[in-house]
Parts: C-alpha cells; sequence; structure tokens
C-alpha cells in the first residue's frame, strides 16, 4: 500500500482577510458591493478548516470609517487582530482604545488614487507620530509604481510600515522593479513588512518574480503571508485551499515558511 502523501504544514496566521455583513452601510465611494455576508464566525471556521491558528482582519475600503464589527470581533476572539480605517486628525486617546482592543493598523487605502498627502505636513504628520507612540503600523496599499515616491516619506517618520499584496506590482517590469527597489531601500530605513496577500489577483509569473526578489532584498523574516478571503470580486475564481496552494507554490521550502509565520506571530500577536 502506498503511503499517503505529506501534508505541508498550514500557515500559523493568517495576516489579511476582511470580514462582513449585508448589515453593514458602504461607503459612498465603495468600489465594490459584496452581497453575502461573510461574518467572522465564517472566517474563524474556515481558519480551523485548514488548521491555521490566527488571523488579521484588514479594514475594508467599502465601508470607510466604520469600524465597529471589526473591533467587536477583535473583543470577541483573542486569536484575531485587526486594523483599522480613521481620520487622519484621530486623537491619541482614540488611537491607543483601539490598540487596547486588539488594533494593530491603521489602513491606508491609496490604490485608487493618484493624490497623496504630504506626510510631513498636518494632519498626517501627527497623526503617525500617534499610530507609532500607540504601537500601530501603517497598513499602505497603493500602486507598485507609486511606492518610489511614498516610501521614502514614511521611512522618515519611525512608525513601522506594512505594504500589502505584493507591493501591487504594475504589469510593466520597469515599474515593478522600480517599486521592488523601493521596498528594498525603504527596508534599509524603517521596520516594513510586505504581505504575500492576494496572489490571486495577478499573473503568477509577476507574484513568483516578486516572491523571489522580496525574499533577496528583504529577507522572509518581514514577509508575511495572508489569504485575502473571502476573495471578493473572484469569488468563484478563488478559494482558501487556492491561496495556500499558491503560497506553497511560491515559497516551497518549509524552513522559509516557517520564518515568515515567526514574523507575523512576533508582529501581530507578541
Amino acid at each position: 500500500m502506498a503511503e499517503p502523501a505529506a501534508v505541508e504544514p498550514a500557515p500559523r496566521v493568517d495576516a489579511h482577510a476582511h470580514i462582513f455583513t449585508r448589515a453593514m452601510p458602504f461607503a459612498e465611494d465603495a468600489h465594490s458591493t459584496p452581497d453575502y455576508d461573510y461574518a467572522v464566525e465564517s472566517y474563524l471556521a474556515d481558519l480551523d478548516t485548514y488548521g491555521i491558528d490566527y488571523g488579521v482582519i484588514a479594514a475594508a475600503s467599502l465601508y470607510g470609517e466604520n469600524n465597529a464589527y471589526t473591533l467587536a470581533a477583535l473583543r470577541q476572539y483573542p486569536r484575531l487582530r485587526g486594523t483599522v480605517i480613521v481620520s487622519p486628525r484621530s486623537d491619541f486617546a482614540t488611537l491607543q482604545k483601539m490598540a487596547d482592543q486588539g488594533v494593530v493598523g491603521v489602513r491606508l487605502q491609496w490604490r485608487r488614487t493618484d493624490q497623496f498627502p504630504d506626510l510631513r505636513e498636518e494632519p498626517y504628520r501627527s497623526l503617525l507620530k500617534r499610530m507609532a507612540d500607540c504601537g500601530l503600523h501603517a497598513e499602505l496599499l497603493a500602486k507598485g509604481e507609486q511606492l518610489p515616491l511614498l516610501l521614502p516619506g514614511f521611512a522618515e517618520t519611525g512608525v513601522r510600515i506594512v505594504i500589502d499584496h505584493f507591493g501591487a506590482p504594475p504589469r510593466d517590469p520597469t515599474q515593478r522593479a522600480a517599486g521592488l527597489d523601493a521596498i528594498g531601500q525603504a527596508a534599509e530605513r524603517a521596520d516594513l513588512w510586505v504581505k504575500l496577500s492576494a496572489g490571486f489577483r495577478i499573473p503568477y509569473d509577476i507574484a513568483a518574480e516578486c516572491t523571489d526578489r522580496l525574499l533577496g532584498s528583504i529577507g522572509p523574516d518581514r514577509l508575511l503571508w495572508g489569504s485575502d478571503a473571502p476573495f471578493v470580486n473572484h469569488e468563484n475564481s478563488a478559494s482558501f485551499e487556492d491561496a495556500l496552494a499558491l503560497y506553497t507554490r511560491l515559497v516551497p521550502n518549509a524552513a522559509t515558511r516557517q520564518a515568515i509565520d515567526e514574523a507575523a506571530m512576533k508582529l501581530f500577536f507578541q
């Protein structure tokens, strides 16, 4: 009788997922309007199904600054952490109260704009200072071609930086290389991590190129893995199982994946 195939150990941490219900109002500028629930209980069931111990809820721009559902989930389930979207004028007490409930970062969703604030000026200068004082990182989603402009400003603030979705690499190879170079340069001056998340949203060869470049430039202890469940706008073509299989394909070395896991545990849960 043939021996059963070896099962790859699951990641301990899913560093990027979203939760929501149909009862939640959408922001006026929501780019998508899911007509189904992905409640926190559904997400936890998925984590359990695939043997994942912990999860990080990424604030979804679809709901603007309405963080109530995420905060309630963090209070109820200690195995979760989360990020929020807030007004840049949020005061220290507001941010600290969120941090006390399990919030680990503030998401800056700038992928759909070409107009960025000057981080050296108010209100962002003070916001980033307050975030750093509360131990919150800046979760940045911006187009890869914009990273050479954005990251030097972040590196000067002292706030920790977590970049979503491989750095949102563009199709153009020259722009993609410039974005990856900017990540490597910023990592020399700041505490910076990159999520290998939402790989299903980009061609495999680009995801593989970015993974290899990032492993070489910043190393596995500055990388995180995220499912991007529930795969908004790709529900019929992506799944948790697919996300895990893609991750193993991109990072086939088990020791490297373990180092990525340890980075997530240290950043979010210690």
